[in-house]
Parts: structure tokens; C-alpha cells; sequence
């Protein structure tokens, strides 16, 4: 059976990255689908570029207010006529095999929801594969962001997230959080018992931060969108989540004890910091990205680690309502 699929992309502010995507759609191997565009209250917006791709695309382009990429999301299903909506980042990249890749996977298995893992591409800067690197290592995430096919470990992210229509008309789509929105719906399609699968082969080239700084504001939320869902969905907080919390504390002892002469912890950390360096080299066959995939981790881990105490206090311990920061500046 033959699946139509409704690519749907938010975007905001990056003309440059929706090109380079548009780009990359032009060359797959099958073309069964169409794309929906939908402009998020953009100040850049890129429908200039529609035009260009408007002969050799299916392709719709929809300008609407501000409202965060979970409701922009939805504004894309609405108008979108596919058996399955593919939710994906502007700036990803996607390798020729992606649309075979998914009806192959459909046809073996044809699942209500379905995710795929990410990739670092050659052309990407070694800042963007060491971020990369931070975000999927087995050594920092435990490798759960398209890893593992289990729905329990693995929840769909929406830089690569499908789901058929029925799907999505049962969870009602994305909610109105500004950070975790993908997880929240991950857990609600778990909730609701629909079926679903890793698709491996279906990936992406998710360039993710362009520099450290922006990547530490989006791990940080990261961070406190956790206990944010963990308030929403009761019983989903686990003892995983608690690592890089528990990481920035221990970081912060070791560096307190070795002022005192006191190095041994200290040492520890520079161990696990080494078999990163190391890993990352090899992973990437480059130094310099190893070099690099040190201070990634390091702010993966920090960030996300002030983000959760932060959001653990103000609303675990003072019992206040949801929030996130960076909202407004979080792309500068």
C-alpha cells in the first residue's frame, strides 16, 4: 500500500535554512509527498523562495501570527491532505532515501507513529558535529535519541516525527508548551496506546545551534521542560533525567574540593572528559571536533543540569506555574 505523506515544517526567521531543505527534498529518490511551509510570524520570511520550488515541488506556503512550532505544527496538519504528517525542523537536511526509506517502513509496518534519528553531515561546521555528538552519544544522552526502538526509551522528537492522520486527530496534535511540546505528545500517544516504531534508516541531518552560546539556551530549557512535563504527566520523571543535574553538582564539588587540595573527584571527571575526547575523535575522524565535542558535552550537561534545578525548585518546591526563559531571544 502506497502512503501519501504531508511534510510539514515551521519556521521562523530562517529563509536560509528552509532553501538548503527545499534543496535537499528536490533530490529524493521517490515523490510521493507534499510540502507544507508554515511562516511563524517570521520579521525574515522566506516566500520569496516558493516560486523557485513551485514547479518541481508540491509545495504550500502559509503565513500566520506567532504562536511557538507546536501550534504552527498543527496549523500545517490542518491544511495538510497526506495519510501521515512528517514533522520537521527547517534547519534539517534530508539525505535522497528519506521518503523511500519511510514507505518501506510503512509498508512493513505500518504504524500509527514513527520517528527517525539524526545525523551530523560533512558539510557541517565542527561546532554543529560536536553538538551533534553531545546530543547523541551513548556517553552523555545514553544514545535514547534514536537509539533505541523502544517507545519507553525512544520518544519521537519532532526534528523527524511522523504520525497518521488518524494519529494525530486522537492526540489532538501538538500542545501549547514553548520547549518539550514533542515529548509531551510522545507521552500522550503512549497514554492513548497507538502503535509505534524507530524507523532507523529514515534520518536526518539535524544541524541543531550554530555556536555554544545558542546551545546552551536550548538545553538549558531542555532542562526545565522536564519537571514542566513531569508536572503535566505525573509518574514520567526518571532517574535518568536526574544525570545532568547530578553532574553539574558533583562538577561544582570537584572543583571546590580540588581548590583544597582535595583532586580526586576533580581526576574522576577528567577521566569521563578523556573517553569523550577519545570516542568523539574516532566517532568524528577528527581532533578538532573531538576537541570541541568536550565543551558541547560539558554545556549539554550543565545547562541542562541549572535548567531542571532551576524549574525543580520554582515549581516542585515553591509550587509555582509553568515557565520557560529564552523565549523571546532564544535563536540570538
Amino acid at each position: 500500500m502506497s502512503y501519501k505523506l504531508s511534510l510539514i515544517i515551521p519556521v521562523y526567521n530562517r529563509p536560509q535554512e528552509v532553501e538548503e531543505l527545499l534543496d535537499s527534498l528536490l533530490l529524493q529518490s521517490q515523490q510521493n509527498f507534499e510540502v507544507l511551509i508554515v511562516e511563524d510570524g517570521s520579521v525574515d520570511p522566506c516566500d520569496f523562495l516558493m516560486e523557485r520550488y513551485q514547479d518541481t515541488l508540491d509545495l504550500r506556503y502559509f503565513f500566520k501570527t506567532n504562536s511557538g512550532p507546536g501550534p504552527s505544527r498543527n496549523y500545517g496538519a490542518q491544511k495538510a491532505t497526506g495519510d501521515y504528517f512528517i514533522f520537521l525542523d527547517s534547519d534539517c537536511i534530508i539525505p535522497p532515501h528519506y521518503i523511500e526509506a519511510v514507505n518501506t517502513q510503512l509498508a512493513q509496518r505500518p504504524v500509527a507513529v514513527f520517528g527517525g534519528p539524526d545525523r551530523a553531515h560533512e558539510s557541517f561546521s565542527p561546532i554543529q558535529k560536536s553538538i551533534n555528538y553531545a546530543m547523541t552519544s551513548f556517553f552523555t544522552t545514553g544514545g535514547i535519541r534514536g537509539g533505541k526502538a523502544s517507545m519507553e526509551k525512544f520518544h519521537p522528537r519532532s526534528f523527524n516525527m511522523g504520525m497518521s492522520k488518524e494519529a494525530f486527530e486522537i492526540t489532538k496534535g501538538f500542545s501549547n508548551m514553548r520547549f518539550g511540546e514533542d515529548i509531551d505528545l510522545s507521552i500522550r500517544i503512549v497514554k492513548a496506546g497507538l502503535s509505534s516504531a524507530l524507523f532507523p534508516e529514515a534520518y536526518v541531518y539535524h544541524k541543531r545551534r550554530t555556536n555554544f552560546r545558542q546551545f546552551f539556551k536550548q538545553v538549558f530549557n531542555s532542562g526545565i521542560a522536564r519537571i514542566n512535563l513531569y508536572k503535566r504527566h505525573p509518574g514520567t520523571l526518571k532517574l535518568v533525567h536526574f544525570f545532568p543535574g547530578l553532574f553539574t553538582m558533583g562538577l561544582v564539588l570537584a572543583v571546590v574540593l580540588g581548590l583544597f587540595g582535595l583532586p580526586y573527584l576533580l581526576e574522576l571527571y577528567a577521566l569521563y572528559l578523556l573517553i569523550l575526547l577519545v570516542h568523539a575523535t574516532f566517532a568524528n575522524g577528527s581532533l578538532i571536533v573531538g576537541a570541541l565535542s568536550i565543551v558541547a558535552s560539558l554545556v549539554q550537561l550543565t545547562a541542562y543540569g541549572l535548567g531542571f534545578w532551576l524549574s525543580f525548585y520554582r515549581r516542585i518546591i515553591l509550587g509555582k506555574s509553568e515557565f520557560a526563559r529564552f523565549t523571546k531571544n532564544f535563536y540570538k
